[in-house]
């Protein structure tokens, strides 16, 4: 039976929107943009080239500009920021919360953030400067200062009268906060126990005394854990003194989830978690120029280890075609280590007293490891080359890389923390360095002693 136009998958919004371009149905192609949600429009134009990319931008409504821009990469951002004049900008972030636009002006030119500044109202303005305030990978830096507080001694029907003549709530409001008449945080009202209780409660008699408020210092992955151990949907940011100063929601926690992962994922390559895939040639090989620099002098170092060993290669074809398998397997060993141990860094899994527990399971881990691969290696090597005594040199070369792998699996990832670096994004490359040297060293030390030494 033949596979029929209806059987297809379902067009993505990319590739719609991309047909209605290259059709020249630009209206259509305009709506369907614009249908979208700001973070999916924000999502296609970071897949179109620079030229659609452009035209696209063009085709974005002025009301949804400012979201567009907030969830784009910071590379794509600033390339579109560059062509934005200053009026443009100023619409764009009129009806932004004050986290957000806390991210976005800090890219902007010196020239156009004043005139941003200008045209903002002096609340608005106050809120901006206390989020600035604060390090963006920070609790402050995250929070959104426009909140809801009410006070303990009010009575619940006196909290519904103020918030229906208010009209409106902050976006992703679960929770009014609890202040006394120095604003200093109490607890938290939930929107639940608001409606569900007698409206002559109390709030002091309903609200909940256990969320504590998060000091503004906290860093972005402290606060994330904080959420996740929680199970919070918004908390209150708080100063030295336990003065309420804003709140932080789900939506930024996922966001800073997001950019961890990419920070950890782009990070092991040498690239930024903002690249634009899109980005020209000449930027783009620079940025990876660094990293392939590195790379090749550890890659040096492999093979001048390697060449100490010239003449032991020289006498035995078998050690030359064997010798790479000690590494990888090492190399395999030494990752899964790493991978383990910088997450549970983390999660603060790992931590003085437990070390020397964790340092005897990856060694003992390894070991096993290495005396299975030893075996299966050996035999291999016996069947292909009909040598016992390289067989047994390979099956010992591996228990031993693996062994070492383990440990070094475990010992990077501390030190590297110690020296204030991140592990996740240096920690591969050194342990690659290691478990080539060591496999390399081992195979063919142990070749050029049990081998042409005896």
């Amino acid at each position: 039976m033949p596979y029929s136009a209806s059987q297809q998958a379902p067009s993505t919004p990319l590739e719609i929107f991309e047909k209605s371009l290259q059709g020249g149905k630009i209206k259509e192609a305009k709506r369907l943009l614009n249908a979208l949600h700001p973070a999916e429009i924000a999502r296609l134009l970071e897949s179109l080239p620079p030229t659609q990319r452009k035209l696209a931008w063009e085709l974005v409504v002025p009301e949804n500009e400012g979201e567009v821009l907030v969830h784009l990469g910071e590379e794509v951002r600033q390339t579109l920021i560059r062509d934005m004049d200053a009026q443009k900008i100023i619409q764009a972030t009129e009806n932004l919360e004050v986290d957000d636009l806390a991210d976005l002006v800090q890219e902007l030119p010196e020239a156009v953030l004043e005139e941003v500044l200008k045209s903002m109202d002096r609340q608005r303005l106050q809120r901006l400067e206390a989020v600035l305030s604060y390090p963006e990978d920070t609790a402050g830096g995250l929070m959104d200062t426009d909140v809801v507080t009410v006070r303990g001694e009010v009575t619940l029907d006196v909290v519904l009268r103020y918030l229906r003549r208010r009209g409106a709530l902050p976006e992703g409001t679960d929770s009014l906060f609890v202040v006394n008449r120095y604003d200093k945080y109490l607890g938290l009202l939930p929107l639940a126990a608001l409606v569900l209780n007698d409206p002559d409660h109390t709030v002091a008699e309903v609200m909940r005394h256990d969320i504590e408020g998060i000091p503004a210092e906290t860093s972005a992955a402290e606060v994330a854990k904080l959420f996740q151990d929680r199970d919070l949907v918004s908390a209150p940011v708080v100063d030295a003194n336990g003065k309420l100063l804003g709140r932080i929601t789900i939506d930024d926690v996922v966001d800073v989830i997001r950019e961890e992962a990419d920070h950890s994922v782009m990070g092991r390559a040498g690239l930024s978690e903002d690249e634009d895939i899109f980005a020209p040639v000449l930027p783009s090989s620079r940025r990876r120029a660094l990293w392939l620099g590195i790379n090749l002098l550890t890659a040096f170092l492999a093979a001048w280890v390697i060449g100490l060993f010239q003449g032991t290669i020289e006498k035995s074809v078998e050690l030359a075609v064997l010798m790479p398998i000690v590494a990888s397997m090492g190399g395999i060993a030494g990752s899964q280590t790493l991978t383990l141990v910088v997450r549970g860094l983390a999660l603060e899994q790992v931590a003085s007293g437990n070390l020397r527990w964790i340092f005897s399971k990856e060694i003992a881990v390894g070991v096993l490891n290495g005396l299975l691969w030893a075996v299966v290696v050996a035999l291999i090597t016996i069947i292909w080359f009909n040598n016992y005594r390289i067989a047994g040199i390979i099956a010992l070369a591996m228990v031993l890389n693996l062994g070492v792998a383990a440990l070094v699996g475990v010992a990077i990832p501390l030190v590297l923390k110690r020296m204030r670096i991140d592990p996740a994004i240096a920690g591969s490359v050194i342990l690659t360095t290691f478990t080539d040297v060591i496999g390399y060293a081992s195979f063919l030390g142990l070749a050029t002693l049990l081998l042409f030494s005896l």
